[in-house]
């Protein structure tokens, strides 16, 4: 799977003029804290499914079948490894005081929603084999966001942890597609445009929330935060090195086996663990009582970063 180096920084520069947007509308206040609220849940509970769902084709194919599988494969591979490189990094003996639980979950959880989807679908397109590789990735994503994600503040599993991995908007969306996509449903043409209209709003709307997420960081104060800076950069440079050199691992020995790993699932993944940490840590901390001024200081730190440690990974897929 190729990469054209010169389209994907023309559209990473569509995205930083968005980003710059929602910036600018952030430090006008024309966007509220509560706005921004409100943006976010609508996010995750309407257009990112919506955008999830139109992703699948409308007819049925083994090969765009196998594409969704490994990336659903895939992602569970790399949200285990992700998850256990974790506990050795950011352990109760090498890693003392605060913020021990929050450095967990940024390196586990990327923004995979919020800049994933937007940088995957700009880049390869809307319904590009990559899309369907994410497909599969955001599912087995979103269980260990909801589930593991929620049980790092919470620190026990309950029956509501588990109904919401469920009940999860995306993961109900990805379901429903998929469905539709392996039985070749054909959906009603004004259905279908309705769901299209709606999911396209999904990368402007979620670039702009980073935007003004950004917007409202005390850049004087980040510069103080060297434990914050080190692990943005575990974050930015490990996880998508380990996710790479990982699923490099497997894809040779399936391939001595006689059976197929896409590449696109390799792109896919090192692609989302080389953007900056979920934007949720911050929703988490705050919820369920972690540090949200850190956590919202570390989300921030790994987005800066990422404008420099981004394009080093994309340089590494382009070898690969």
């Amino acid at each position: 799977m190729d990469i054209n180096l010169l389209d994907f920084y023309s559209r990473l520069g569509t995205i930083a003029i968005i980003l710059a947007l929602g910036f600018l509308l952030g430090k006008l206040k024309l966007i509220s804290p509560k706005t921004n609220k409100d943006l976010v849940t609508l996010l995750l509970t309407v257009f990112m499914p919506a955008s999830l769902f139109m992703a699948f084709p409308t007819s049925y194919s083994d090969e765009t079948s196998g594409i969704f599988f490994s990336g659903l494969i895939g992602g569970f591979i790399v949200m285990i490894a992700i998850t256990l490189l974790s506990l050795v990094i950011f352990n109760k003996k090498w890693y003392k005081g605060k913020m021990r639980y929050e450095s967990q979950f940024a390196l586990i959880f990327n923004n995979a929603t919020f800049l994933g989807y937007p940088i995957i679908s700009s880049t390869f397109g809307p319904q590009s084999t990559a899309i369907v590789a994410y497909c599969g990735f955001i599912i087995a994503f979103n269980i260990a966001l909801f589930s593991y994600g929620v049980y790092l503040f919470k620190r026990k599993v309950d029956a509501k942890l588990l109904l919401n991995v469920l009940t999860n908007p995306n993961i109900i969306a990805v379901v429903l597609g998929v469905t539709v996509f392996m039985t070749s449903f054909k959906i009603p043409a004004f259905i279908d445009d309705a769901v299209v209209y709606t999911g396209s709003a999904t990368t402007a709307l979620s670039i702009i929330c980073v935007g003004y997420m950004l917007s409202t960081a005390k850049f004087s104060q980040l510069l103080k935060k060297w434990k914050l800076a080190i692990t943005a950069v575990i974050q930015l440079i490990i996880g998508p090195l380990a996710t790479y050199l990982l699923l490099v691992a497997i894809q040779y020995i399936a391939r001595n086996a006689g059976m197929d790993f896409p590449d696109e699932v390799i792109v896919v993944c090192t692609l989302i663990q080389a953007l900056p940490t979920a934007t949720s840590l911050g929703l988490f901390a705050s919820k369920y009582g972690g540090d949200e001024k850190e956590a919202s200081q570390l989300v921030t730190m790994s987005t800066l970063f990422s404008i420099v440690t981004l394009p080093l990974m994309i340089g590494l897929l382009l070898i690969h």
